[in-house]
């Protein structure tokens, strides 16, 4: 394990990148936020952070820099866009990118960024925000024993598990990919299935006591389905990720000719959420969905709604 203070830069204070910067300033490690929210910004000076007013400045010496956004286009904007990281880091940092983006395109990316002197590291991220404010995240990583090293101090702050994958950048994102279907399709079961439980006009807390002590169980039910009870849609993990995700997912089975119909079905489920408009809420939203086309009303929900 490496010691000491590091100069850590974390670039996307969203829900998880917020938590991120958090464990890292808990661990002593001195850190430097961005983000294009200004509330976001604001909310990690109230803890205590440092803030920048861009992506050059929040870099300015450090030796990790996390990307903790929404998608490819904005790690690349992030990496390779007028005052981006690369341009800005000095040789032999490490970029350590965490959004979930297709496998070839962290490839591409790694091979850019070491050719210009840096280290990257492919590390996708899971666990939510509740884990990533208690640095208990698990990585799915993959990159140089190089990058893993320089990496190490802000990682054993922010991470519970950090899986090292293999030396080439892509493999996390591949996991972390497959991740991303399972996370989709139990999202959409569990949406279905409390949805479906108040069709039979069952208590749905009394469902979810049930199912959470059954072998109906998962992760995801266990974790959203107190969303749909509490009529809070708050976005910890919004619709519109989901909408990017599983299209990976699909975008990759079609390339490769492999069937994904339980992915196909969950996909659209959060593309006719996100049509409706609940895109930036919850993704348990999906429930709420279900519930207008059924006539349902559940907990926060107007019965004209």
């Amino acid at each position: 394990m490496e010691t000491g203070i590091s100069k850590i830069a974390v670039i996307g204070l969203g829900s998880m990148g917020i938590g991120m910067a958090r464990s890292a300033l808990r661990a002593g490690h001195n850190v430097v936020g961005f983000d294009v929210n200004a509330a976001s910004r604001q909310a990690f000076e109230v803890d205590g952070g440092k803030v920048a007013d861009g992506v050059a400045s929040a870099a300015g010496e450090a030796a990790i820099a996390f990307i903790v956004v929404v998608n490819a286009a904005q790690t690349e904007t992030v990496l390779f866009g007028e005052n981006g990281l690369v341009s800005t880091l000095k040789p032999g940092s490490v970029i350590v990118s965490c959004a979930t983006v297709a496998p070839k395109e962290a490839r591409d990316f790694a091979s850019k960024v070491e050719a210009a002197g840096l280290l990257y590291l492919d590390a996708p991220i899971s666990g939510g925000s509740k884990k990533a404010d208690s640095g208990e995240l698990t990585f799915m990583a993959s990159g140089r024993p190089a990058a893993f090293k320089a990496a190490r101090p802000a990682l054993d702050a922010m991470a519970g598990t950090v899986y090292e994958l293999g030396e080439q950048p892509g493999i996390g994102s591949a996991f972390k990919i497959v991740n991303q279907l399972l996370a989709g399709v139990h999202i959409a079961a569990a949406c279905e299935a409390i949805t479906f439980a108040k069709s039979l006009d069952l208590d749905i807390s009394r469902v979810f006591e049930v199912i959470t002590k059954s072998a109906g169980n998962s992760w995801m039910f266990e974790n959203r389905v107190p969303h749909v009870l509490a009529g809070d849609y708050t976005p910890h993990s919004a619709v519109s990720i989901f909408t990017k995700d599983l299209g990976i997912v699909s975008d990759i089975g079609r390339q490769q000719k492999f069937p994904l119909p339980v992915t196909a079905a969950a996909l659209q489920l959060f593309i006719m959420t996100e049509a409706a408009g609940m895109g930036r809420d919850d993704d348990s939203s999906v429930a709420r969905l279900l519930a207008q086309i059924t006539g349902l009303t559940l907990p926060g929900m107007a019965p004209e709604d």
